[in-house]
């Protein structure tokens, strides 16, 4: 039986528990047929350990997106695990605590640069540093929380998103004629580590498990992983710039 994603050389960064939308997404990938290599940032032990309970335990790169040398030597590394690359995930985002929890009137510029950079600049950072690995073909997909809207206690991280959100777009326009497409994935509130670091988040959980059409299950990454994967995929040869909303379709209704 063919799968998926057979023959594919991915990388995926953000894996930091086995609750994370990345370690999912690493864990689909390598059932459908994926090699995949990892990149953690900070604590390096646990990304290890946690990329050792994946069905093939994969290699992991130290990768900081805000250091120029490590972009650099990006490539190099990779090609220490895989040949080349046809996929490239961005789960990667943060803003200092200043920036979240009702505080978008006073966080100061140094702390809103912190969010741009590592949420919204990095996903192009990512794109650029992987290029020399990527041919025709090639897809980049990253996530992102619906930035049409705006929710309380997201603040600056909101408009970090819709930073990325248009970045996708530029980086579909300028990677196209290169064959390389560029996607996000719109997912609901799910408990991850980083939602956790949201002060008042739960805020929209209640919301989303009683509104969403379809239902929303705030511990479940499989649906947002699987739509990943299947960008990640041939499937969707002609289409770029795009954002796929899995949220229980809550994106869809009225206020």
């Amino acid at each position: 039986m063919s799968v998926l994603l057979a023959g594919k050389r991915l990388l995926i960064t953000g894996i930091i528990t086995d609750a994370s939308i990345a370690f999912s997404v690493a864990k689909i990938a390598q059932e459908q047929g994926a090699s995949v290599v990892l990149t953690g940032y900070g604590r390096m032990s646990l990304v290890e350990r946690i990329a050792k309970r994946l069905p093939t335990p994969a290699p992991v790169i130290e990768l900081d997106v805000t250091n120029p040398e490590q972009l650099a030597g990006l490539s190099d590394k990779v090609r220490e695990h895989v040949d080349g690359l046809d996929g490239v995930v961005h789960s990667i985002g943060f803003a200092p605590q200043s920036c979240l929890g009702g505080g978008f009137l006073d966080a100061p510029w140094e702390d809103v640069a912190t969010a741009v950079q590592v949420s919204t600049f990095s996903y192009k950072s990512l794109a650029t540093a992987c290029l020399p690995l990527m041919g025709s073909g090639g897809s980049v997909v990253g996530l992102t929380f619906d930035a049409t809207k705006a929710w309380p206690v997201y603040d600056w991280m909101g408009v970090a998103k819709a930073g990325l959100e248009s970045a996708s777009r530029y980086l579909a326009l300028h990677l196209g004629k290169q064959g390389i497409r560029s996607n996000l994935v719109s997912a609901g509130p799910l408990r991850t580590m980083a939602a956790k670091s949201i002060p008042g988040f739960e805020q929209f959980e209640d919301a989303w498990a009683d509104r969403a059409p379809l239902g929303w299950d705030l511990t479940d990454t499989e649906p947002t992983a699987r739509a990943v994967c299947a960008l990640l995929s041939d499937w969707f040869p002609a289409t770029t710039g795009e954002i796929i909303h899995v949220d229980g379709g809550y994106h869809a209704l009225g206020a």
